[in-house]
């Protein structure tokens, strides 16, 4: 069953309630014009005078006086408490690349939530954009261009292993894993190619790599992109 509530043909920002930097926001809608928030990520893009395509999220942090601002054929609200609206967010967007910003920064329990949520969503092709940097779940396949010494660091957020080429330090034969094995600040020696075993592994690269990163990812072919996971069924969203 088709529960979503926005399908695009092309990239979409998504807007959180965390920390947001001005030229993040237009750097993001710059590559996916389409604009989304989660709950109270609305009330900076109302803030910015950018449309809305929709509000997703169960509508706990967003003020009246923003709801009222927004038409109410835009407004979803999810009531489930066992998600964050970033998760409610994402999996009711269908587009071959997220953009989220609003998400990083402020309260590290939400940027925590939200790194998980890239893992448990492993199906959306998202890339989440900080003050410093910007951050993908690895598909299994990844190549792409970087300038050498280019700051490339590989958070385990489950087991998993992979190989490498266009890294200092290659990862062949590394079993990363949350209570083990980290890759924090390797560094490119030219191209990178990555490739794993497992949809656990958070690349985190500069936030100067926003454009390329994106680039990359839109570009991914199919078999290089991880399916859904197996989750509960959830019945769909009130609008």
């Amino acid at each position: 069953m088709n529960n979503k509530i926005l399908e695009q043909s092309n990239p979409v920002t998504l807007v959180g309630g965390g920390a947001l930097l001005d030229r993040d926001l237009r750097a993001a809608l710059a590559l996916a014009p389409t604009c989304v928030a989660a709950d109270g990520g609305a009330e900076a893009v109302l803030a910015a005078g950018v449309p809305l395509a929709a509000v997703i999220g169960d509508m706990d942090s967003i003020s009246q006086a923003a709801l009222a601002r927004i038409p109410p054929e835009c407004q979803h609200r999810i009531t489930e408490q066992d998600s964050t609206d970033f998760d409610k967010a994402l999996r009711h967007i269908s587009a071959p690349l997220v953009l989220a910003v609003g998400f990083c920064g402020r309260r590290i329990d939400h940027q925590l939530a939200a790194l998980h949520t890239l893992v448990m969503r492993s199906d959306a092709c998202c890339l989440m954009v900080g003050d410093e940097d910007v951050i993908f779940l690895c598909p299994p396949l990844f190549e792409m261009p970087m300038e050498p010494g280019t700051r490339v660091s590989l958070f385990p957020m489950g087991a998993v292993t992979g190989r490498s080429d266009g890294l200092e330090w290659p990862i062949d034969g590394l079993a990363f894993a949350p209570d083990g094995q980290s890759g924090t600040s390797n560094r490119a020696t030219g191209r990178l190619r990555l490739e794993v075993d497992a949809p656990a592994l958070l690349c985190i690269l500069p936030r100067a790599s926003m454009a390329a990163a994106a680039e990359t990812l839109l570009a991914l072919p199919r078999h290089a992109r991880w399916p859904a996971r197996a989750a509960p069924h959830k019945a769909p969203p009130a609008s």
